[in-house]
């Protein structure tokens, strides 16, 4: 479930270290690339919102089997694709689907002994963070050898080959909870209105996720410019200074079982701000440009893994629909973070970048102090 996972979600960024060499074959400008992770992250927050409630309804190995395969279809639309038109619709197709990611999490929770449930969390979950951030290291090796192109054919035929995987080995499983689809879709967004604990969490999950998307976005065209000159595999290397993030993952989880859950969160948000600091010495920099990528990953993952573990242990009978709606939130964050980026690098550079990242993350930092709910002390 962990490797699945996270081939799922990688498909969403296999395009941040190819964006330099997408905008020169398709002669389009640095913003214009950036929307291809906009994209992105919009197809999966769209499916999100509208396809992950369906494992509180239907057999579940069935739905992560189709799932899968359907993104598969994505990627390989992208590999073919001849102009940008094509290169959304496959982009969206795959990130609309690759959502299998958030049925696999909540199943592995459902599946877990509560006292263990943090611990296999976290480690289902660091296969879905390293997929986010090796995705950018595979990208671009495999750019380097055959291009682009070459990206997206691998990565769809990984995702085949997964779900036959996953069609042989899940188990069978299904928990409805007696609601039409209609109903179902309102009670994700009624969960909103119910929960104090989800409308927080997804706000953190939003913000958090968006400083994210603001460095990722933009670091490509830093890495590619005037400071650097790197090529597309050297700029994919970076991924794996990221990943380090991943290991944070089983860290929380293993305190969120513990109780220590709040504490996590707080150390996180406050790492994530000071992130900021080290990152605005980037272009000068190569050390300061990799400690800011350790700590502000390592600060997003501790944050999201803390949130998820806080909010399956609140409706056991709804961990899909909480998924959805937090998930929702966290790419709508996202998605926002990779245009805001974006528009930042083409106006005003990497300075313009690192401060939009710090407000961001100041605002995430502010909101966990302010709010307080109830049963949650210090």
């Amino acid at each position: 479930m962990s490797v699945a996972t996270g081939l799922a979600v990688a498909g969403n960024y296999y395009a941040q270290p190819l964006l330099p060499s997408i905008a020169a074959e398709m002669g389009i400008s640095a913003a214009t690339a950036g929307s291809v992770v906009t994209t992105a992250q919009l197809g999966y927050a769209l499916g999100l919102l509208l396809i992950v409630p369906l494992g509180d309804l239907l057999e579940r190995r069935r739905l992560i089997v189709i799932m899968t395969l359907l993104a598969a279809v994505g990627l390989l639309v992208t590999a073919l694709a001849s102009s940008m038109a094509g290169i959304y619709v496959g982009t969206a197709l795959a990130g609309l689907f690759s959502v299998v990611a958030q049925v696999l999490v909540p199943l592995a929770a459902t599946l877990a002994a509560p006292e263990r449930r943090g611990k296999v969390v976290g480690t289902v979950m660091s296969g879905l963070l390293l997929g986010i951030l090796l995705a950018r290291t595979v990208a671009g090796g495999l750019a380097g050898l055959g291009g682009w192109r070459t990206v997206y054919w691998v990565g769809a035929a990984a995702m085949a080959l997964i779900a036959l995987v996953l069609a042989r080995c899940l188990p069978r499983y299904q928990q409805s909870v007696g609601l039409s689809y209609p109903q179902l879709l309102r009670s994700v967004l009624g969960l909103f209105g119910e929960e104090p604990a989800l409308r927080l969490r997804a706000f953190l999950g939003a913000t958090v996720f968006a400083a994210f998307s603001v460095l990722w976005t933009s670091m490509a065209f830093l890495l590619a410019g005037p400071d650097y000159g790197y090529g597309e595999a050297a700029i994919g290397l970076f991924g794996l200074a990221g990943a380090a993030g991943a290991l944070a993952a089983n860290a929380v989880g293993r305190l969120a079982d513990g109780g220590r859950g709040r504490q996590a969160t707080l150390g996180g948000l406050l790492a994530l701000l000071l992130s900021w600091g080290a990152l605005w010495f980037a272009p000068q920099s190569l050390e300061a440009l990799i400690v800011g990528v350790l700590v502000l990953d390592l600060a997003v993952q501790g944050v999201h893994v803390s949130n998820q573990g806080a909010l399956y242990g609140i409706r056991p009978d709804a961990r899909n629909r909480l998924t959805a709606a937090y998930m929702t939130s966290y790419f709508i964050g996202g998605a926002s973070g990779s245009l805001a980026s974006a528009a930042a690098f083409q106006q005003a550079g990497w300075a313009g970048v690192c401060v939009v990242g710090a407000l961001v993350s100041a605002a995430a930092l502010a909101a966990w102090c302010l709010v307080r709910l109830p049963g949650e002390a210090g």
